[in-house]
């Protein structure tokens, strides 16, 4: 959840209201992540720290730095031995590690078939690269806010040609298979919002994520107009619930490797 250049901060608060439908995704991939060799764990674009009480727990006797280019997030994180600020796109141990834990973070990052090699070589033998990548791209709640401002504001958004930053996990498998043993898969969760006030649940979710960049791009009244058309359309992509809360699939993309 590290920031790319070029973007204001993270607000910690707005992005840990969802922190539970956000943490479960974590949560199963550290579950396939295993045994470990001596070393350091890495939570690279540690955010907020919402995985580093369960990394803590599974892995108790190994030291766990956070590694986030957000001064923000860092500034709310706990459960690190150490926090580094740094771009994760560049960042670097100073010796090879254990564990390289990477939760809804690299899909800000372009190149994966670099990035990821580049991670792998820098865990100790017996060492795992682990990562959880949202997999939305082309669901509604993502798709509108591309469609909305191209249409809204063409001077500044121009998607023709749009490829998703994430591939399927089958890629992944292809990808990472001749640096160690890999599994990867796919899961589609079914996460009920809660009603969200002046605001559809689904824009509530995406605000501090997805919807960002858009937003960063536009001045306080476009962007007014941008989230009342935004909502308009989920409406009719995600019906509210007679409280006014939805239902929203959301998709994510999970995969391990052991050097």
């Amino acid at each position: 959840m590290s920031r790319t250049r070029g973007q204001g901060d993270w607000n910690p608060e707005t992005y840990a209201r969802f922190r539970g439908l956000r943490l479960r995704p974590a949560r199963d991939l550290l579950m396939q992540v295993g045994s470990l060799p001596a070393g350091e764990i890495v939570d690279l674009g540690c955010g907020d720290g919402a995985a580093a009480g369960s990394l803590r727990m599974r892995y108790p006797k190994h030291r766990l730095v956070g590694v986030d280019g957000s001064p923000a997030m860092l500034a709310a994180a706990r459960g690190y031995a150490e926090l580094v600020e740094a771009d994760i796109a560049t960042w670097r141990p100073s010796a090879p590690v254990a564990l390289i834990f990477s939760n809804a973070a690299l899909h800000w990052l372009p190149d994966h078939a670099t990035l990821l090699p580049r991670l792998a070589g820098m865990l100790r033998p017996g060492g795992v690269l682990a990562v959880q990548m949202p997999r939305q791209y082309m669901a509604p709640s993502h798709r509108f806010l591309r469609d909305i401002a191209a249409a809204m504001f063409p001077d500044r958004f121009d998607f023709t040609g749009f490829q998703p930053p994430v591939a399927a996990a089958a890629a992944y498998w292809q990808m990472l298979a001749p640096l160690g043993e890999v599994i990867a898969w796919e899961t589609d969760y079914v996460q009920h919002l809660a009603p969200a006030v002046d605001m559809h649940p689904v824009q509530a979710f995406t605000r501090s994520t997805a919807m960002r960049p858009f937003v960063e791009k536009l001045t306080a009244p476009e962007a007014a107009a941008f989230a009342q058309a935004y909502d308009q359309a989920l409406d009719a992509a995600y019906p509210r619930l007679a409280d006014g809360s939805c239902l929203m699939s959301f998709a994510r993309v999970f995969f391990t490797l052991r050097v």
